[in-house]
């Protein structure tokens, strides 16, 4: 009799960690739903669709791109942190609501670090210095020796505080001792004209929305954000090679999932989101969009989060950021 009711017991206690493990092994038995936290259209579109169909074909299922847009990102992400973590809701994540927006604003409705599991980076879009094509600003040298000679009379814009770019600019500035006024704007359908009018004279802009510009005369490229020059700009330098700091600074796409979502569900979704950035119809879909991919394990992603956390926090600090909502 006792051995009977001991039996049942190891039974009773090995029951949900065999059904783990068989719901592990068989994921996935049908479509996964992969959420993106902003409008359909535009670029976050084009990079989870041409992703997710590639996934699907490995998984043999098929991956459902949907979307969630609201509050700058937060709305979805807080929906993917707080999803089932059986791995049929993952998203996409960036920058902004991984590791700016927590110093940000005051009230968060997730914590990255204990609601979500960043997987991997499988896209990244350097950020570019611009002037205007027709400025007498030539280098980024120039642009300094201007600065300097007027403080606080030149401008650089960006789409709002808080933003990559203007977060960047904010680096730039505490390396080189320069003031120029932050002239926000509410999206670069704004801040473009004014730079072409010659009312903006400096910006941070993603390559994405640059290029074209660029390679139209519209817009002058001083330097990139990252730590090697970019196949779309090979002439032009980085602020790495200027001497202007050793971090990297690039708006990046990411696989999240809610925390507890079992490593082996995991780990295949980042071997098969790295397996597609490998093939030659996501690396053209990359490198005509302006973007890049830069190989990342599991740990050296989460490692970036947590240093760009940090330095994100201390810009934020330091010229008091800090938003209610």
């Amino acid at each position: 009799m006792k051995i009977s009711r001991l039996l049942l017991a190891v039974l009773l206690c090995a029951a949900p960690l065999w059904a783990h493990a068989q719901s592990s092994s068989e994921w996935p038995s049908r479509p996964v739903r992969f959420l993106v936290p902003w409008p359909a259209g535009g670029l976050n579109d084009i990079i989870a669709r041409s992703f997710n169909d590639k996934v699907a074909q490995s998984l043999g299922k098929q991956v459902i791109t949907d979307f969630k847009p609201g509050a700058a990102g937060r709305i979805g992400v807080t929906e993917i942190a707080k999803a089932k973590p059986d791995g049929y809701t993952i998203g996409m994540g960036n920058l902004g609501p991984l590791t700016i927006f927590p110093s940000l604003y005051k009230q968060m409705p997730y914590s990255v670090k204990d609601d979500l599991i960043p997987i991997t980076m499988f896209a990244a879009s350097p950020l570019v210095l611009v002037v205007s094509g027709d400025s007498a600003i030539k280098t980024v040298k120039d642009l300094i020796g201007a600065a300097k000679a007027k403080p606080g009379v030149l401008n650089y814009a960006s789409v709002g505080p808080g933003s990559p770019a203007h977060l960047t600019f904010e680096l730039l500035k505490k390396r080189t001792g320069i003031d120029l006024l932050h002239v926000s704007f509410k999206g670069t359908n704004e801040s473009l004209p004014a730079m072409f009018a010659g009312d903006i004279h400096a910006m941070f802009d993603t390559l994405p929305l640059a290029l074209p510009h660029i390679q139209a005369g519209k817009l002058r490229a001083l330097a990139v954000t990252t730590l090697q020059r970019v196949p779309q700009l090979p002439d032009v330098p980085t602020l790495k090679e200027l001497s202007l700091g050793d971090d990297e600074v690039v708006t990046w796409y990411a696989v999240i999932a809610p925390a507890g979502t079992p490593q082996p569900i995991v780990d295949r979704l980042y071997k098969e989101y790295t397996a597609a950035a490998g093939t030659p119809e996501v690396r053209k879909m990359l490198t005509d969009n302006g973007l890049i991919y830069l190989p990342n394990t599991m740990a050296q992603f989460q490692a970036r989060i947590a240093e760009e956390t940090a330095r994100w926090a201390q810009i934020i600090k330091e010229n008091k950021l800090e938003l209610d909502q």
